[in-house]
């Protein structure tokens, strides 16, 4: 059923979604679980730190121009050789392939790093798989 409902969606249009993931349910037991997790004030305090962050450049992430991608989303090493196995295993566009950078991006600032690690970068990508998934 997704794939037929995915079918009638270009990639191009995909291209310009930043996250699409797939989320199951949760079971029951964890739902009434009392496990200590992560409050919305500490999610929010995150969030809020890395928005700070992004603020130096003058543009959130999401907004980064083009021609700014290189300097605010340097890589390491390890980090290159991620996103370069990534576009050519998964035929990234160019679009996606920026699209993949800004969101690694605001990975590392909650990560308060200022480059962009192969684990960031790897995160990144998952967050693109449900087009890759569903399309071949």
């Amino acid at each position: 059923m997704i794939q037929r409902y995915l079918g009638k969606v270009s990639g191009p249009l995909l291209d310009r979604i930043d996250l699409h993931i797939e989320v199951p349910a949760v079971p029951y037991r964890e739902l009434r679980d009392k496990g200590d997790g992560v409050s919305s004030a500490e999610m929010r305090q995150r969030v809020m730190d890395a928005h700070a962050i992004q603020q130096q450049p003058g543009f959130y992430n999401s907004r980064l121009p083009s021609n700014t991608l290189r300097r605010y989303c340097e890589l390491d090493e390890s980090g290159e050789r991620t996103l370069e196995m990534a576009v050519r295993r998964l035929g990234l566009s160019a679009r996606a392939h920026d699209r993949i950078l800004k969101v690694a991006r605001t990975i590392a600032d909650m990560d308060h790093k200022e480059q962009i690690s192969a684990k960031h970068l790897a995160e990144a990508v998952q967050y693109r798989s449900l087009d890759r998934q569903y399309w071949t």
